[in-house]
This record gives structure tokens, C-alpha cells and sequence, in this order.
């Protein structure tokens, strides 16, 4: 490691532009993106702010540790899918799922009640053709000038990318399942 002098002057100036929605990626094949899109609803709850989550990829009926924190906070999260591609018993019924949810999720966007919309591992449903990338597109750039969007997942198509105000790739350095250490309860749920 080696050491650094703290900086003793301010990095940057003042941003001068007009305060907005901006829309977020977390994306890449490292750990933290759901969990980083969660921070952020918490803050925007923790300011008054109304926040909404959509996890495309979980079943309705799913009770993680975020389900209950954030049924316990007062945070409407809801499930719109049958789980990961190996676990579904009908790929087709996958697909109608989330375009379904994809409904909700961009009605809650354009209605503009939320503050924030959180679109968790919507990039799966996007990659696997289920859902109309264009669709997705038109509706990041017409919603309402103060909501914030956030979408997480792998492979984010670029084109996302490119229309997004703020992308941060997770970038794997290691992980305990490369080692055999299984999933655990309170850290990957």
C-alpha cells in the first residue's frame, strides 16, 4: 500500500447545471449492484422521498432480506418474474412476466409519483429478447423531468449506457463461491 497526503483543497468545482432526475447503471460481473441500487432507496426514502422497486428477476412472493426491510421501511418493492432462467419451468411464461411488469414498471415511471424507480436486474429480461429494448429507451428519456431511474444487472446494453447520466461497472476481483464458500443468508439475499 503506500501512502497518500489527503488532499487539502476541494477536487472540483460546484456543478452549476439545473438539478434533475438522472438515470443510473449498475452494472458489470461483480458483487454490489442490487445492493448499491438499495442504498440509494434508502436515501431517497431517509430525505421524505417517494421510492419505488421493481426486481424483475424475483418471484412476487419472494421474502429476502430486502423484502423485509423494506416492508418494514415502508418501501414498496415488488417482484415481477419466476426466477432465474435455470429455475423457470417455461421460458415463454418468463417473457410474458416481464413484458407484464414492464407495464407496471414504466407506468410508475411516467405517472411521476416517484421520486426514484428502481429497476432491478432488468437487464436480463432485456438481453433475452423479452422485452422491447426501444420501449425501454423512449420511456428513460420521456419520464418526467424529476424522476430518477435506477436499473441494475450484467451485460447493461449499451445503448442504455449511453442515454445514462451516471454507469458504474462492478468489476470482479473475487468472490467467495469461486473457493466453494456457498451463498449466505444476509449477504447474497
Amino acid at each position: 500500500m503506500e501512502i497518500e497526503t489527503p488532499p487539502t483543497e476541494k477536487p472540483y468545482e460546484k456543478a452549476e447545471g439545473e438539478r434533475r432526475g438522472i438515470v443510473i447503471v449498475n452494472t458489470g460481473d461483480g458483487k454490489g449492484k442490487s445492493t448499491a441500487a438499495f442504498g440509494l432507496a434508502l436515501r431517497a426514502h431517509g430525505r421524505g422521498k417517494p421510492v419505488k422497486i421493481f426486481q424483475f428477476m424475483k418471484v412476487p412472493s419472494a421474502r429476502f432480506g430486502e423484502h423485509r426491510m423494506f416492508e418494514q421501511l415502508g418501501i414498496p418493492i415488488e417482484g415481477l418474474g419466476d426466477g432465474f432462467s435455470w429455475k423457470s419451468q417455461d421460458l415463454e411464461r418468463s417473457g410474458q412476466l416481464a413484458r407484464d411488469g414492464w407495464a407496471k414498471a414504466r407506468a410508475a415511471i411516467l405517472g411521476g409519483d416517484y421520486f426514484m424507480v428502481t429497476l432491478d436486474e432488468i437487464t436480463y429480461p432485456l438481453i433475452y429478447g423479452w422485452m422491447p429494448l426501444d420501449d425501454v429507451l423512449e420511456t428513460l428519456r420521456n419520464r418526467p423531468a424529476h424522476v430518477h431511474v435506477v436499473l441494475t444487472g450484467r451485460r447493461c446494453p449499451p445503448e442504455i449506457v449511453a442515454l445514462a447520466d451516471t454507469v458504474t461497472e462492478m468489476t470482479l476481483v473475487k468472490h467467495a463461491f469461486q473457493a466453494g464458500i456457498p451463498a449466505q443468508r444476509g449477504i447474497e439475499d
